[in-house]
């Protein structure tokens, strides 16, 4: 045993790094300004078909209809699994997607 790294000699040693750089923005940061009242707002739902969305949507949906009786939702299978062999293609059209739809807002689910 090597008394510094607590290893036998003929294991390897590796260097320990940070696996997070310093956080870097090119460009502007500016975002959109939140929806100040829910009420009236269409919130588009998201989901990749993993872990239990299915469960955790209808749960949302009725929190939120109790505090914003107006609220209205495209329901997530509308939009589609946001995961998987063609997700390239769907994210790169999602924004088009979600305006089409006439969301405000998305709540994006990955279940519990």
């Amino acid at each position: 045993m090597n008394a510094i790294t607590n290893t036998a000699p003929y294991e390897p040693q590796y260097a320990v790094v940070w696996p997070l750089g310093g956080l870097q923005v090119d460009g502007g940061t500016d975002f959109p300004k939140s929806i100040p009242d829910l009420n009236g707002a269409t919130i588009g739902e998201m989901w990749g078909w993993l872990y239990k969305g299915d469960s955790l949507f209808p749960i949302v949906r009725e929190k939120l209809r109790k505090r914003y009786p107006d609220i209205k939702f495209v329901e997530y299978p509308v939009i589609g699994n946001i995961h998987g062999p063609d997700e390239n293609e769907i994210v790169a059209g999602l924004l088009q997607l979600l305006q089409a739809l006439g969301c405000d807002a998305v709540v994006v689910g990955v279940g519990y």
